[in-house]
């Protein structure tokens, strides 16, 4: 799949890279999908929710009244999940919602999120690039000038560079991260992904 190469001020070079089809051109595989972004969402909960139980609450253990004949339910003390401010009936316990995916899935999810991108239009590929300094108008105007300052955007990179993350960070609808750290969480998540010329190459490595 060939697919051209811009510039940072938008402008096509003249070039174009070829996309192996064995990443960026197989059918995606949905339930593979479905179950690498249910392990990424439970991958970031905490687990830390907690609710008292009947015995954990505070508070008397004298019987409210007598077991028969005041035409009344069974009470049993204060604490009594029936009552407000008494226990929890089967309530949340601290727990680890994670939960594990052979790497061959986790590879087979992310080149089926990458494949969809390709195969929609949602992948723009850029020069190497490189700040000074941390700006977040520079990036701004690099959105702008590729016409993607509207979209959620991703950007690939081949290695992390300090300079880009930090102006990238500011901006609500723009990510970085690099290619070796894709998941196929940001992928679907981002509206388009922007892959730098030497992201590819690394994208190749890691799924070869």
């Amino acid at each position: 799949m060939q697919v051209e190469v811009f510039n940072i001020q938008g402008e096509k070079t003249g070039r174009t890279v070829e996309l192996p089809e064995e990443i960026f051109g197989i059918a995606p595989n949905e339930h593979v999908v479905y179950l690498s972004v249910k392990q990424y969402l439970a991958n970031q909960r905490q687990g830390t929710h907690k609710a008292k139980e009947r015995s954990e609450i505070a508070g008397s253990t004298r019987k409210l009244h007598r077991q028969k004949g005041t035409g009344g339910s069974r009470k049993g003390d204060i604490k009594n999940p029936l009552y407000h401010g008494g226990g929890r009936i089967f309530g949340p316990k601290p727990r680890d919602y994670r939960f594990k995916l052979n790497k061959k899935v986790r590879a087979l999810a992310r080149k089926s999120a990458l494949s969809s991108k390709a195969q929609n239009d949602g992948i723009v590929v850029v020069e190497d690039f490189s700040f000074e300094a941390p700006k977040t108008s520079v990036f701004t105007r690099i959105l702008k000038a590729l016409q993607l300052d509207k979209q959620r955007t991703l950007l690939v990179t081949s290695d992390y560079e300090k300079e880009v993350l930090q102006s990238v960070r500011n901006l609500p609808k723009a990510s970085v991260m690099r290619a070796s750290d894709l998941n196929t969480y940001q992928i679907l998540h981002a509206n388009k992904l922007i892959l730098s010329e030497g992201a590819i190459e690394k994208i190749k490595a890691t799924f070869a």
